[in-house]
């Protein structure tokens, strides 16, 4: 009987990486790895890395620099990088951290079985290279134990857009979509073992392009085909770009009841003149329009945003263009971050904002957002909402779960289960959840 080895896997960023992280232990399992929550006992420590956020590179080689001294107690531990930084630093990772046995991209995940037999036999392996094969047909059955109500699933990676800011079509390639065929059958196979909630996933999801019966399938097309799975109650994509908001995708949020009303639309400035430099291929006005035509077709839609502050050459004009257009959509949700330098990246070599005024413009910027963020909450208060249930909160009895506006709701009551999906009325508003009262026979 062969003894199981440990796996621990630390994940950073995005929810594809979530995904990512899920399909690398499954690819390891037929090695005979389990998965454990502490590095301390683990055979083998994967850190699932993101190059988005600023130092990315520096805080990998830190946490490497955390388990020197774990490598040094235990010499058959097997430690590797994966994801967008070692896309992006493969061989460098190699120079600069010798106790590092594996690097591997994105987009060679599937070889991890060969990667690892290899660092198993004392070699360094590496690989980031962007293989033909398709890595989710590579990858073997997933085992069939229950999962919880909500999953995510990658439809598409990489994007072909090459923001000025953006490192993704360095380190995930050219826009890529998976056939309907598989990821509707993937979503059948998550049904079965309990989800009831699934978030397609993709760099630039709503660029979904897969191969079809009868050709090829807009993202539109793949919704309403999984809204035909019975016992799928819900459907969100994201993260998505203006540009790719196409007629029957905007038509699907009105006429596809399982689509939830909750779209993550990026603008990341209110400025033409910015988005111009960020290479954005979109104006202020044309996004505008574009909620407005998507509110028209689904009128309780919340819209999420992304925004960056500070972004090179800014000015204070250009920041009120952003405040501008910011109370203009009216948000209930979104992120926003002040801009940092990607190496190889355009934006990088242009004359940047002082660091003080980017700062100071981020605390402006978050204030409205959060001031958005609260009226869109409040006035939820005595709305009847759908909540899929997901776990159980911090009182006794309590369970908390996600709105169809993908608000976070708590409820006071023991007879609410795991998974469950009701209707519940709103009573009050917190900073970040609603509380409620399940209504009785819903």
């Amino acid at each position: 009987m062969t003894t199981s080895k440990k796996l621990f896997i630390k994940t950073y960023g995005c929810q594809m990486n979530v995904y990512d992280s899920e399909r690398m232990a499954e690819a390891l399992g037929g090695q005979g790895y389990v998965q454990t929550a502490t590095a301390d006992d683990a055979d083998m420590i994967l850190l699932n890395t993101c190059h988005i956020r600023e130092k990315a590179a520096e805080k990998v080689y830190s946490e490497l620099g955390r388990f020197k001294g774990l490598k040094a107690e235990k010499p058959d531990l097997k430690i590797g990088v994966a994801g967008c930084v070692a896309q992006a630093e493969g061989e460098e990772i190699m120079r600069r951290a010798p106790l590092v046995d594996l690097v591997v991209g994105p987009q060679s995940y599937h070889r991890l079985p060969e990667l690892e037999a290899k660092a198993r036999r004392g070699e360094r392996a590496l690989d980031t290279d962007f293989p033909e094969e398709d890595k989710f047909a590579q990858l073997k059955a997933r085992p069939k134990a229950r999962r919880g109500p909500t999953a995510f699933l990658t439809v598409q990676e990489g994007c072909d857009k090459f923001c000025a800011f953006c490192v993704v079509p360095y380190t995930r390639g050219a826009e890529a979509s998976r056939p309907a065929a598989r990821v509707i059958d993937e979503a059948r196979d998550l049904v079965e073992r309990g989800v009831r909630e699934i978030t397609l996933l993709g760099q630039n999801v709503n660029a979904y392009h897969g191969a079809g019966e009868g050709g090829e399938w807009g993202l539109a097309r793949l919704i309403r085909a999984l809204a035909e799975i019975d016992e799928l109650e819900r459907i969100r994509f994201t993260t998505s770009h203006p540009n790719d908001m196409d007629d029957d995708l905007i038509a699907a949020h009105g006429d596809c009841a399982k689509l939830m009303p909750y779209l993550h639309l990026p603008v990341q400035s209110g400025s033409d003149r910015i988005l111009k430099r960020m290479n954005r291929s979109h104006t202020a006005e044309s996004y505008l329009r574009l909620i407005e035509r998507i509110r028209a077709a689904r009128p309780d839609i919340l819209i999420s945003g992304d925004f960056i502050v500070g972004f090179p050459e800014e000015t204070e004009a250009d920041f009120q263009a952003t405040l501008d257009l910011i109370a203009a959509v009216e948000y209930g949700q979104a992120y926003s971050f002040c801009y940092s330098p990607r190496p190889g990246t355009p934006a990088a070599e242009r004359p940047q904002v002082p660091a003080d005024e980017a700062a100071e413009r981020l605390q402006r910027l978050q204030a409205l957002l959060a001031d958005q963020q609260r009226r869109v909450q409040d006035a939820m208060i005595g709305r009847e909402v759908g909540v899929l249930f997901e776990k159980p909160g911090r009182e006794p009895g309590q369970m908390v779960g996600k709105s169809d506006h993908l608000h976070a709701v708590h409820v006071s009551d023991p007879g609410v289960e795991v998974g469950a999906l009701r209707r519940v009325r709103i009573t009050a508003s917190g900073r970040n959840s609603l509380a409620g009262e399940v209504i009785a026979g819903k």
